[in-house]
């Protein structure tokens, strides 16, 4: 392979297996009911409400030794739109690796 053509591929895409879950860091407000349980719902300063994040920073629902939602059938509307490897996700991964 040139020079040319190994600065033209994309790069690699992100997949469940090099996530490191990072949007697991943002703050993440409950819009609607997907059965998210309560052990995992807090009230933000304004009333609304959010997904417990632990001292650390890291959601809740995160199991730190898979780095995988352990909600992940109920997680929240907000969580189900952020798609893996979409812009955001990528700029997410960007700030925080």
């Amino acid at each position: 392979m040139s020079k040319i053509e190994a600065i033209n591929l994309p790069a690699p895409g992100v997949t469940c297996s090099n996530c490191h879950a990072c949007c697991c860091r943002l703050e993440v407000m409950l819009l609607t009911d997907t059965g998210v349980p309560e052990r995992f719902v807090e009230s933000d300063a304004w009333g609304g409400q959010v997904m417990a994040r632990l001292d650390d920073g890291w959601c809740a629902a995160l199991d730190r030794g898979t780095m995988m939602c352990t909600i992940y059938e109920n997680r929240p509307w907000v969580c189900r739109e952020f798609e893996m490897g979409s812009y955001e996700c990528v700029t997410e991964r960007d700030e925080h690796m």
